[in-house]
């Protein structure tokens, strides 16, 4: 090789290394905690929330205990579908809790990742994941975000890790989902929950009125062709 055709080769794979490493700078991290239950301070970012408050009596709390492998978050409670005597609240369906996060200090980023993944332990029910997103859908007038749910089955008695892509999230309004062709917008997500109904989920799932419980340790985006960790 002559010495021109040398220095040529070193320049180029010099600046082969350069657009590598500076991809790497650019790229956001593989996953992402959005929320990890390992401290009491956890509480503070969430709410709860169920029908007592349209006359229904189903009950939820949420705490962060140590469970002897370290802290995580429990989400428990009892789904009732009777309702209160004399309620002035005409619902149409009762037995459901949730557990939502306040809103964040603006909004975060997700863009650049298309999964979400949660590390749980249930109790064989199906849960409802709910990502809230700044509101573009709709007219302006409506105040409410935008809400995109997807069912997660938690095994019982077992941790398990739930991968859901972003692309399963439907369009939903008051627990309906939306019959229209609309696309999540990850980039504006304004705040997360995680809910149960005592009716409906995947088949299999245990279902009907009583006692819930679930436990979390953190809840994560990803980019689904890494592993998690």
């Amino acid at each position: 090789m002559s010495r021109f055709r040398g220095l040529w080769q070193a320049s180029l794979n010099a600046t082969k290394r350069a657009l590598t490493w500076n991809l790497e700078e650019l790229m956001p991290p593989s996953e992402r905690y959005i929320f990890n239950f390992n401290s009491k301070e956890e509480l503070k970012k969430w709410h709860l929330y169920s029908d007592s408050e349209y006359g229904g009596l189903s009950s939820a709390s949420l705490e962060i205990t140590d469970s002897g492998n370290g802290m995580n978050g429990i989400f428990s409670g009892n789904l009732s579908q009777d309702l209160s005597e004399g309620s002035k609240w005409n619902i149409s369906r009762s037995g459901f809790c949730g557990m939502r996060s306040k809103k964040f200090d603006g909004f975060i980023d997700l863009d650049s990742y298309d999964t979400i993944a949660m590390k749980l332990k249930g109790d064989g029910r199906c849960y409802i994941s709910t990502i809230y997103t700044e509101n573009w859908v709709n007219s302006p007038g409506q105040q409410e975000d935008n809400s995109w749910q997807s069912f997660v089955f938690v095994p019982k008695d077992n941790w398990y890790i739930a991968k859901i892509p972003l692309a399963r999230y439907l369009p939903t309004w008051r627990g309906n989902v939306i019959d229209a062709e609309m696309e999540m917008n990850p980039s504006r997500v304004v705040g997360m929950s995680l809910s149960v109904n005592a009716e409906g989920g995947v088949p299999g799932a245990k279902s009907g009125p009583g006692d819930f419980r679930v436990e979390v340790d953190w809840i994560k985006a990803l980019r689904s062709e890494l592993p998690v960790q």
